[in-house]
Order: structure tokens, then C-alpha cells, then sequence
């Protein structure tokens, strides 16, 4: 019995941070990009170099560029709570799920999105700062719980309907 967890499922599996960039470049551009994931680098002289030069830098960026692509682009279901506390990289998919239609985003949802945002930001007195890791971390994939489910899913939440069920059996 192999014991080894198979990442092969996960679409971040052998593709670079220029080929995912690109891909999503190529889809969005960049003014949806900035719009969704209020990075920089996507508003101010935005290329894919000078994009790439600073995801590589920045950990906490390149995560949110790589879950936006994984529940925004490739259109997965979001992940378990035990998985949302991982890397993107390190996630594991189920076997049954596969890559879908990218999501279909606007610049109206996505000012609506950052007011929801702020709102929340403000009523847990962070005043809209981002913190520590654990909030940027917890705050990558935010944007397609928010437009799912009109509020933020809680852990709790998460077990009502669980892909990742067998996968925690195995282990």
C-alpha cells in the first residue's frame, strides 16, 4: 500500500508561476486582476515581468494569485478547512474533481466584493489593514465565498458537504 499523497490532481501540478500568470492575464487582464485580489502589481505599469518578478518575492501574493487561480480560473470547489490552512500548492483535490469553465467575473462585482470587505474589515477593528498571515491567508479565497454565498462561510460550514471526506478516511 502506497502511503504517498498524490498531488498530480492539483492544478497548480507542474505549472510555473509565468504559465499560471499568463493564463490568467490572458483570461482577466489586468485590471480584473487588481480589482479581485488588490495587488499592485497588477495596477501600477502592470506586465507580466515586472507581475512575476514580484509574485516570486512575495509569498503572501503568489498564494492569492495561485488559490484565485485554482477557485476562480480552474473553477474548483473551494477547499476543506484542513486544506484552506495549507499552501496552495500542497492541497490535495479529489480525484472526482476536475478543472471547470473559468468563473465569469466583473468590475461591478468586484467593487462590491471590496466594500463587503472593508465592512467586515472594520466590524473585527482591523480597520481594513491587513494583518498578521493567518488573515491574508484567510482572506485569499474570500472572494468566491463571498459571491457564493453572499457572507463568509465559517469552518462549520464546510462540513455540510465535503469532497475531501474520503481523503481524511485514508489518512
Amino acid at each position: 500500500m502506497n502511503d504517498d499523497i498524490n498531488y498530480e490532481n492539483n492544478p497548480l501540478n507542474g505549472v510555473g508561476l509565468k504559465q499560471l500568470l499568463t493564463e490568467i492575464v490572458d483570461h482577466y487582464g489586468f485590471e480584473i486582476l487588481f480589482a479581485y485580489l488588490n495587488i499592485n502589481c497588477f495596477k501600477t505599469n502592470p506586465s507580466l515581468e515586472s507581475s512575476i518578478k514580484f509574485l516570486k518575492k512575495t509569498e503572501w501574493a503568489r498564494e492569492k494569485v495561485e488559490v484565485f487561480y485554482m477557485y476562480e480560473f480552474k473553477n474548483l470547489p473551494k477547499a476543506s478547512f484542513e486544506q484552506y490552512s495549507l499552501s496552495p500548492r500542497d492541497r490535495i483535490v479529489p480525484d472526482g474533481q476536475v478543472p471547470g469553465e473559468p468563473a465569469e467575473l466583473d468590475l461591478d462585482d468586484a467593487q462590491r466584493l471590496r466594500a463587503k470587505r472593508a465592512k467586515k474589515a472594520a466590524e473585527r477593528g482591523q480597520g481594513g489593514q491587513r494583518g498578521n498571515r493567518s488573515y491574508n491567508r484567510g482572506g485569499d479565497s474570500y472572494v468566491r465565498r463571498e459571491r457564493d454565498n453572499d457572507s463568509y462561510d465559517t469552518p462549520e460550514d464546510d462540513e455540510v458537504e465535503d469532497p475531501w471526506a474520503k481523503w481524511r478516511d485514508k489518512s
